[in-house]
């Protein structure tokens, strides 16, 4: 055997043992068919609830740019009784907040509440009105879509959001993930397509409800059922099409920024792939690990090409992007280009070396318990492993499944994803 494979084994071992495990997730679906997943947590007498629907972008009708994220941003802005002043009043009564966010597969909606009764009870109520019953007022739809169109107009002008919104239409083409809002998208939303929007995608059907915190069970099984009894039964989301992998090419536009700015990339994998974690460990190595990644030493190191470069694997229920990424002077981006493509074909045909592997093994699971640090943090991971219906034990087998990784299965993973010649390249800047 190997001596350096062999040590970086027991070293990883260790790390390993030494580790603390995930948290114990419980899961059921309530009588409505929402899923949950429950980490009981007496820690703080704090509660988070995180809702998640199929509503992403993904889900948005032809012609209909924008409205995942405006039927999101007008939830909270009026229920039956309470406009959105009264629920921001009521919201700091009680010491709780609202958070979310929407992507290309979900929409999201959090609570973080205090546990004792008097807070959680009129706090979860809220929440079931907002999640079930919202009035989406003309007022706030008009001053919501004015403030996005707006937003987006002003993003027009900006280099970077240029080049993210060329790079995801390059790479998925007709497929919905390319879907992105414009402008004259969001414009010519009536308040009817907010409404038609609700009323397809926040039912229970296409719920994941995670609950983190100050609760017995027997309190986490009837929370889950008043949640999704608030929601229309509704219909399971439909699962999306495999997208079409992009022929390659380069698409350049003109800026007059002193900074182009370069994306490259292309759809690689889905959630649950089990090559997600050679790919995450080698990836460290290429250009995810700051200035120990082999893309920061050679672009900005010895070349002084850029300040920053980095590369990333982001999947999605359907395959999500891998993308390369940075800014350089205008007229080093045909260099920059040059250079980023020999260091990925040097890492395709080789994978990382082995003290690289070591290096990238060790920092993925020593920072891991940082990841479930607090409440919030476990209540993110616990939402994931929900909406994308990941193992149980995903966050417990997470340090064992990277100490398996090799050299061979990093450059295999990499080979079957990475295909150069159907990388898009973005450049956004010069003539």
């Amino acid at each position: 055997m190997n001596p350096m494979r062999c040590l970086i084994g027991c070293v990883l071992l260790l790390a390993v043992q030494l580790a603390a495990a995930g948290p114990k997730i419980e899961r059921w679906q309530t009588p409505s068919g929402a899923r949950v997943l429950f980490v009981e947590s007496h820690s703080l007498p704090i509660l988070d609830v995180q809702v998640d629907f199929a509503a992403g972008t993904a889900r948005e009708a032809d012609g209909k740019a924008g409205s995942a994220a405006l039927t999101h941003a007008l939830l909270d802005l009026g229920v039956p009784g309470m406009d959105e002043t009264q629920i921001a009043s009521r919201l700091a009564d009680l010491g709780a907040k609202l958070s979310g966010g929407v992507d290309m597969d979900r929409a999201s909606v959090a609570l973080r509440t205090l546990s004792m009764a008097d807070k959680r009870g009129p706090a979860l109520d809220l929440l079931r009105q907002i999640l079930g019953q919202p009035l989406f007022p003309n007022d706030a739809f008009e001053r919501e879509r004015a403030r996005t169109v707006a937003a987006l107009k002003e993003a027009l002008t900006r280099p970077d959001a240029i080049a993210s919104k060329t790079f995801w239409a390059a790479i998925y083409g007709a497929h919905p993930y390319a879907r992105q809002a414009t402008p004259e998208s969001v414009s010519a939303l009536e308040r009817s397509d907010v409404i038609d929007f609700h009323a397809s995608n926040y039912n229970a059907q296409r719920a994941t409800i995670a609950i983190v915190g100050d609760l017995s069970r027997a309190e986490a099984e009837a929370l889950a059922a008043d949640l999704s009894l608030a929601m229309p039964a509704g219909k399971p989301a439909e699962a999306l099409a495999e997208p079409a992998l992009p022929s390659g090419g380069e698409r350049r536009i003109a800026h007059p920024a002193a900074q182009a700015h370069l994306l490259l990339g292309l759809p690689t994998i889905r959630r649950g792939d089990p090559e997600f974690f050679p790919l995450l460990v080698g990836n460290y190595s290429l250009g995810g690990g700051g200035f120990v990644s082999r893309l920061m030493k050679e672009v900005r190191d010895k070349r002084g090409l850029a300040y920053s470069v980095q590369s990333y694997f982001h999947p999605l229920g359907q395959l999500g992007p891998f993308q390369i990424g940075m800014q350089t002077k205008k007229e080093q981006a045909d260099e920059a280009l040059r250079v980023t493509r020999e260091v990925l074909a040097t890492f395709l045909s080789q994978g990382p070396s082995e003290a690289e592997l070591l290096a990238a093994k060790q920092n993925l699971i020593g920072s891991f318990p940082l990841r479930l640090d607090s409440n919030r943090k476990i209540l993110e991971n616990v939402a994931l492993i929900g909406f994308y219906d990941l193992p149980l034990d995903y966050l417990d087998r997470y340090q064992e499944n990277i100490e398996r990784v090799t050299v061979e299965r990093v450059r295999a993973a990499f080979s079957r994803v990475l295909r150069p010649g159907q990388m898009v390249t973005v450049v956004v800047g010069g003539e």
